[in-house]
């Protein structure tokens, strides 16, 4: 989005993987997701970290942990906890930095002894961050021969593609031509273009347990693409879909003011409502 560039900040969560050859000799697969750091885009936060096997925590050195460190880093918790890293924008703050990690073990609680002091400006110690990932981080733990099982992440509306769905593969494959069915609305279509992002969109034959990326099957609207919602194969179902991160309520609250003449004053009244 332009106002992301603008502003250097992440509005809408985005996806990306990257190839690793780690020090070990040995190249990974990362499957990466960058999710708003605001409050008021927990539900984004929320969803993405059902897909994910780790969460990786930067907080900003010259800033410390803020109110929307807190609300992201327990929903990770709540969920699955992995990196914790704090970055520097140069030598004067590593003092700031170190602040920093007292600061996580003492509001947050956690252990910030093995945490990473990056700068993303001056490329300093990214290395290790990539290290830390590969080792601390579980693989996914998805089964190739069995039902296909896909977490609907997120999708958005291509003038020339139709909506462009973004998927976890859980267990199975997701192939080019393949009939797919979504259980929450039982839907049938029929895969016409598979892909990843690196990231740019790069097509891609197939998806296997663990990837992340997106799928058009010729969907005409957003809304028939339901967040949270399990892709499954139309014959060879999953028995079971994913847990569906997208229950929750959502409240809409408001002011309405009345104007008397006679008292020549405003009277307010608040109400607030589940939609």
């Amino acid at each position: 989005m332009d106002i992301e560039r603008e502003r250097g900040i992440t509005i809408k969560a985005q996806t990306v993987r990257l190839d690793y050859k780690a020090a070990d000799g040995k190249s990974y697969v990362l499957n990466l997701m960058d999710t708003p750091g605001h409050v008021d885009f927990g539900y984004e936060v929320s969803r993405c970290l059902a897909a994910c096997e780790g969460a990786l925590l930067v907080v900003d050195a010259s800033q410390g942990v803020e109110a929307q460190t807190l609300a992201n880093v327990y929903q990770a918790i709540g969920c699955r906890a992995g990196d914790r890293a704090d970055p520097e924008q140069d030598r004067s703050s590593r003092r700031r930095a170190e602040r920093v990690k007292q600061q996580i073990e003492d509001v947050i609680g956690l252990d910030a002894s093995y945490a990473v002091a990056i700068s993303a400006k001056t490329g300093l110690n990214i290395d290790q961050v990539l290290e830390a990932i590969v080792t601390r981080l579980p693989p996914p733990k998805g089964v190739l021969n069995a039902p296909l099982k896909a977490l609907l992440v997120d999708s958005y509306y291509d003038a020339y593609l139709g909506v462009v769905v973004l998927v976890r593969i859980v267990d199975g494959e997701l192939k080019k031509g393949q009939k797919i069915r979504m259980m929450a609305t039982d839907a049938l279509y029929t895969v016409e273009q598979i892909g990843v992002f690196r990231p740019k969109k790069v097509p891609a034959e197939r998806l296997g347990p663990g990837e992340v990326g997106f799928i058009t099957a010729q969907i005409k609207q957003v809304a028939d693409t339901k967040v949270g919602d399990t892709i499954t194969d139309e014959r060879r179902g999953t028995p079971t879909p994913c847990p569906d991160s997208s229950r929750r309520n959502r409240w809409c609250s408001a002011d309405c003011f009345r104007w008397t003449r006679r008292s020549s004053r405003i009277c307010g009244r608040r109400w607030a409502g589940c939609i």
